[in-house]
């Protein structure tokens, strides 16, 4: 035992790398039968987590990849707390509902003291509350009808997926105004052509993820008034606010598309996108606590206490929602503006400069939308090379700038674009642009045998 011992104490200074732990190969798909030294394990999760791109540079995310020293302590110091359990950490449990109500009066909401909402763990989870309690109310408007509730639908523009699973999942017939032409956001009157009598809502995006543009919620919404006065056909919103939710209250606040609008019934945002709390939380907001049908709150008895809880998931971290309030305390309006504003001015600076380097037309220049920009090939232009070879050329820096196709009806348009997120500075953009330089020298002057398609270069998805 004082041989084994003396072994041990003998390993713990032997150098990390000349460990017995990292001089063999560790399991990777199967667990070991003997612990290892701790320090020898995080050392090897290191090492396998350099071969991962650095998020500051990935430019395709809306999701932050910064935070202040302040917001790490405040995640440090809740790894433990459950924001489920509501009666053994009560203050978490208040302060979420201090968010909600931060958030029904940003989005000017009638009665922001008592309407309802709940954190979640992104806008898509909160993007499913939202459209299941438009599904419910339809339902029991069907019904004290006596109408048939089967085949109901849903009208969107062009979304992410979380609306094609919110469609599968509830047997929701998708009506999705798909890009066409020059049309690439929905209008009023693709919406108006979609209604019926088992439309249980229409959903507008502001900040439409493949283009970064605002989708004009206030000019449907009155196009859904006169289709009502007309026909009958009284049809709620719910707006996915998932990006532009946290920016157009501090940058645009002349922009009518939150609860100014009687007919938006409730909002989704993400608190880790342009909210910039870590990743992890996202918010749902209704406009009235009638909005919201009681048969979607569960009163839960477990954890020591009696709960209502109408969220998809259970147990959750609280570390996001509390740095959620740190943020609404630390910045207020006028720090989200500086915030997001700073990003406006360098979507700006990056359209205009990407511009004049070459064969580029913007289709989103940083105006009408999130802070971001979007571009595509000149046409009639012969540039020897698809954007995705300039993506992939990129890549050797450590750009990730993503080339896409659009959705369906526009898959013959290859576009980028880039997200300009707080941590996102001048310097950066200007780094960015010189390697944006030497990308297209590169690539006139050593021209790909065979261009990169959507495939080969690693599809991007939303």
């Amino acid at each position: 035992m004082l041989h084994q011992r003396n072994s041990i104490r003998a390993s713990l200074d032997d150098d990390v790398f000349a460990s017995n732990d990292l001089s063999v190969r560790m399991p990777k798909y199967q667990m070991h039968r003997d612990e290892h030294e701790p320090h020898h394990v995080r050392q090897v999760v290191i090492d396998e987590l350099m071969l991962d791109g650095n998020s500051r540079q990935n430019l395709a995310t809306f999701c932050q990849t910064w935070a202040e020293p302040e917001v790490r302590e405040i995640m440090a110091l809740t790894l433990d707390k459950n924001m489920i359990d509501k009666d053994e950490y009560p203050q978490t449990a208040e302060l979420e509902a201090r968010c909600v109500h931060m958030l029904a009066d940003l989005w000017n909401s009638p009665d922001a003291a008592n309407t309802l909402g709940t954190s979640t763990t992104g806008s898509s989870e909160a993007a499913m509350l939202g459209g299941m309690a438009l599904l419910w109310r339809w339902r029991e408007r069907r019904r004290a009808e006596g109408r048939p509730t089967a085949t109901p639908n849903l009208i969107t523009g062009p979304v992410q997926v979380c609306w094609h699973k919110f469609a599968r999942y509830w047997d929701v017939e998708l009506r999705e105004i798909q890009m066409e032409g020059d049309r690439l956001l929905m209008t009023p009157e693709e919406v108006v052509k979609r209604v019926d009598e088992h439309t249980i809502g229409v959903v507008p995006t502001l900040g439409v993820t493949f283009t970064c543009q605002y989708e004009p919620v206030e000019a449907v919404a009155k196009a859904l008034d006169e289709h009502h006065a007309t026909h009958g056909i009284d049809v709620p919103m719910h707006v996915d606010g998932a990006s532009g939710g946290f920016v157009a209250p501090f940058c645009d606040p002349d922009l009518v598309w939150d609860f100014r609008i009687p007919r938006v019934k409730s909002i989704n945002t993400s608190g880790h996108k342009f909210g910039l709390a870590p990743l992890g939380v996202g918010w749902v907001i209704w406009r009235d606590v009638e909005d919201l049908p009681e048969e979607l709150i569960f009163n839960v008895n477990y954890l020591g206490g009696n709960m209502p809880t109408f969220a998809l998931n259970f147990s959750r971290p609280g570390g996001q929602v509390i740095a959620q309030y740190y943020n609404f305390l630390r910045l207020g309006r006028e720090g989200y503006r500086k915030i997001h504003q700073a990003g406006y001015d360098n979507a700006r600076y990056l359209a205009d400069q990407i511009s004049k380097l070459g064969p580029f037309e913007m289709i989103y220049d940083g105006h009408g939308g999130i802070p971001g920009l979007a571009w595509k090939l000149a046409e009639g232009r012969d540039t020897g090379f698809t954007l995705f070879d300039l993506a992939d050329r990129l890549r050797t820096n450590g750009w990730q700038v993503p080339a896409y196709t659009l959705p369906p009806h526009r898959e013959d348009l290859a576009i980028q674009r880039i997200l300009v997120r707080h941590d996102f500075s001048r310097d950066l953009a200007d780094l960015l642009l010189a390697d944006y330089k030497a990308a297209l020298a590169h690539l006139d002057k050593h021209q790909p045998k065979t261009t990169l398609t959507e495939q080969e270069a690693g599809s991007f998805h939303h």
